[in-house]
């Protein structure tokens, strides 16, 4: 396999990273135990109520993140700004943008999640840069990245069976296609392909470095297989 800290410049700009947490809404500070009530389902208007819910939480990571940012990169007033509509924050910085948004649990209402996504990354070399790893560090633990031309998942499946191997490539999937898992030799993280996305999934969250260079080993297994499909989607 060829080096997988290889430069991400060639595709860097195309993924987003995430990272989630979750917790309990009766645990946010807006929520009044004498007055509210934990959802019980998901819409517009529960929605609407843990954004009501989150809003102080959400304005106070918003701003330490802004102070981060700053801190971190120097920024003067117009490289960063900061934008609070809860349940959602946009962090805008000249090199990247990092949104953070609550949600309820669709299987468990009573719950909610944090995602925090980074995206809009200036160049590969911003992910090897000691201030912008040690900003994020270990803090991620999911790395999408956006087909352009998509992809049949049955193409997918047929062309890493085919490579038998090659690569350090092997896939499981279910009986609808409706989406596969590969897997690459020294690569913890799991590549979900949906015909839309290639999401991989770390068991550990990480810095914006180690995921991007895991990402890079993956997308040289892509390669030396020399498979048109596979070599094509990276």
């Amino acid at each position: 396999m060829s080096n997988p800290a290889e430069s991400p410049q060639p595709f860097v700009s195309r993924l987003s990273l995430v990272g989630r947490r979750s917790g309990r809404v009766k645990a946010l500070a807006g929520f009044k135990k004498q007055h509210h009530t934990v959802p019980d389902a998901v819409n517009a208007a529960t929605s609407a109520f843990l954004g009501k819910l989150c809003a102080g939480e959400l304005a106070a990571e918003g701003e330490q993140w802004f102070q981060r940012a700053k801190a971190a990169f120097a920024y003067k007033r117009a490289e960063l700004t900061l934008e609070v509509a809860s349940p959602v924050a946009v962090l805008a910085a000249k090199d990247f943008t990092l949104e953070i948004a609550y949600t309820l649990e669709s299987a468990d209402p009573a719950g909610y999640a944090v995602t925090h996504t980074l995206h809009g990354l200036s160049s590969g070399e911003l992910v090897e840069r000691p201030e912008f790893d040690g900003l994020f560090a270990r803090m991620f633990d999911g790395i999408v990245f956006g087909l352009t031309k998509g992809a049949r998942v049955e193409a997918v499946i047929d062309a890493v069976e085919a490579c038998a191997g090659q690569g350090g490539l092997t896939v499981t999937y279910p009986s609808d296609c409706r989406h596969c898992i590969l897997k690459v030799t020294g690569i913890a993280a799991e590549v979900v392909c949906d015909g839309a996305t290639l999401e991989m999934r770390f068991p550990r969250a990480g810095s914006p470095l180690e995921l991007v260079k895991d990402f890079a080993a993956v997308r040289s297994a892509f390669v030396l297989t020399k498979n048109p499909v596979l070599a094509g989607l990276l």
